[in-house]
């Protein structure tokens, strides 16, 4: 094991020095760089090479696809982490778990959620992304796309009941779209969830259409307005951290 991690602490030293040359550095360079005798540096480089992680041009190393994925992954997880932290902090400010999801690829994806063990979130006891007709995070994001995306998506997660309360058809949820008023919030009463109120706001996020929400058990339902004006108040400050989800 300690051969293992040695061999695996010069590959990173390696990757690094590699790293700091835009352009490229031959393997002696590297070597040296990396405090490593030239036998065991050429054989880790062509290890790296092999797995990608190196590429040889014109006789010099540079950094290889799966490099970047490396590195991609570093800087997604540090975007998700940002996320929730600024989740976290709205919703201390509101008192509600609180969600942020955007309109991808044709589909409602939630990005993250922060709840409490005495405020727990919404269970998604029904895909989010099938029933988004029903929620507020989902009328929300409908409400920012075209008639030509909206009827894309009724195309794939037809209209239909999911509690007594949820909006009898399509053209009942068209008329309540078209009548929102922009940058208003969206609210829905156990449409999704019996015993759940919930609340959305729609957040600016380049061409991409996003919404935070919040949601808190029926018999709370008469904060809801308030909490979701507090939530409104709190997002500006934060929106630049937010917008880091789109990349994710």
């Amino acid at each position: 094991m300690p051969t293992l991690i040695g061999s695996v602490q010069r590959a990173l030293r390696l990757l690094e020095a590699a790293g700091s040359h835009r352009e490229g550095a031959p393997a002696k360079q590297l070597a040296r760089e990396a405090g490593l005798p030239l036998p065991t540096a050429y054989h880790l480089l062509r290890t790296l090479t092999h797995e990608g992680y190196l590429r040889r041009e014109s006789g010099v190393f540079v950094l290889g696809a799966a490099a970047g994925r490396l590195a991609g992954g570093g800087l997604q997880q540090k975007r998700r982490s940002m996320i929730l932290d600024s989740l976290a902090h709205f919703r201390d400010a509101v008192g509600a778990p609180v969600y942020f999801a955007v309109y991808r690829e044709g589909e409602i994806e939630v990005v993250g959620v922060s709840d409490t063990p005495s405020s727990p979130a919404c269970e998604e006891w029904a895909d989010f992304r099938a029933t988004g007709h029903a929620h507020a995070i989902g009328q929300c994001l409908l409400g920012q796309l075209d008639e030509k995306a909206r009827r894309d998506h009724y195309a794939r997660h037809p209209v239909e009941a999911v509690t007594p309360y949820t909006v009898a058809d399509l053209r009942s949820l068209e008329d309540r779209l078209g009548a929102m008023e922009r940058m208003q919030p969206v609210t829905e009463r156990q449409e999704y969830a019996l015993g759940t109120v919930c609340a959305a706001i729609p957040i600016t996020a380049g061409n991409t259409a996003a919404a935070m929400a919040i949601s808190l058990p029926l018999h709370q339902q008469g904060r809801l307005l308030y909490a979701v004006d507090r939530l409104r108040s709190e997002v500006g400050a934060l929106l630049n951290t937010l917008s880091f989800s789109i990349s994710i």
